[in-house]
């Protein structure tokens, strides 16, 4: 059954590559455009799979998460566990909510995670997302994916990449290392495939990119915002200690006077995640610098 789950999913991939193909994105040098997650609303999240539909829909940023594992690989995936509502057991059971913190991938060797499938089961919030068998890859095996896609296709590789690191005080040293060493081993990666200046490094977690600006004065960093609106954003750089290259907020915060003190302050403005053509337009029309989105075939519709 999961043989012909995976032969169907490489023919329906096939077809949905040809129709996303037919429509090229408008030309856009300087605006940024970026598939969450590879491209969650079109194929399973913080896949190789999805990082390649992000490629083959012309997009110029590979957005993705990273965790650690417990033989200290870095891996792509948003929890630092099997999330329930898109992973499934080694024996064909579906992961439960009621068990899902406690499959710890920072706890887990990559052999044990490798034998968990994230692609098959039907996600309940994003119907469109088309199920093919996938794993929770290794970060370097995306880079080698993405290179060999491109060599297949004869494309350039010209692709960025926007690296979430997935820390908090409260979860350090139970779902991941502490902050130092969770970025030294993402670091390392990307040293070691020579993408440090092809790479943002972004985060929540403002000790994370106190730490990259003071190990990486060079590297690219994205301050990620959600939360506590009242805190104005002068009072949080001020608190950061340096002026990021990218403030990256929920696209509600985006406003007009948020974008002009952005750019006068030499920083990009690249909301997240949005979801629909008309907030899309609206804050391209705004001057936001680029987006993320789940679904970012619907680029091909910006004017």
């Amino acid at each position: 059954m999961k043989k012909l789950a995976i032969l169907i999913g490489v023919v329906i991939s096939t077809i949905m590559t040809v129709s996303f193909s037919k429509k090229k994105f408008p030309n856009f040098p300087n605006f940024d455009l970026q598939g969450h997650r590879g491209c969650r609303g079109l194929m399973p999240e913080n896949t190789i799979e999805a990082m390649l539909k992000a490629i083959d829909l012309g997009l110029n940023t590979l957005e993705m998460d990273v965790v650690i594992t417990q033989d200290n690989g870095v891996i792509l995936s948003h929890e630092p566990f099997f999330n329930h509502e898109i992973s499934t057991k080694p024996n064909g059971q579906f992961v439960d909510s009621s068990e899902e913190k406690n499959l710890n991938l920072y706890k887990m060797s990559y052999a044990t995670i490798k034998s968990y499938d994230v692609g098959l089961k039907a996600h309940p919030r994003f119907l469109q997302q088309f199920k093919i068998a996938a794993i929770k890859p290794l970060l370097f095996e995306v880079i080698d994916a993405v290179d060999n896609h491109c060599k297949s296709k004869n494309i350039p590789n010209n692709f960025k990449y926007n690296i979430e690191i997935k820390s908090t005080p409260q979860t350090d040293r139970l779902y991941h290392p502490l902050v130092a060493e969770y970025c030294e081993r993402v670091m390392t990666v990307l040293k070691n495939k020579n993408l440090l200046s092809k790479t943002t490094i972004q985060s929540f977690d403002t000790r994370v990119l106190k730490y990259i600006h003071q190990k990486y004065p060079t590297q690219g960093i994205a301050y990620l915002y959600e939360d506590d609106k009242n805190i104005a954003l002068t009072s949080r750089l001020t608190s950061l200690g340096f002026t990021p290259n990218i403030y990256s907020p929920h696209f509600s915060h985006v406003n007009a006077s948020l974008i002009q003190y952005c750019h006068s302050n030499n920083m990009k403005v690249i909301p997240w995640t949005v979801n629909d053509l008309q907030t899309m337009q609206t804050l391209k029309n705004l001057g936001v610098d680029g987006l993320i989105s789940d679904y970012p075939n619907l680029y091909q519709n910006l004017r």
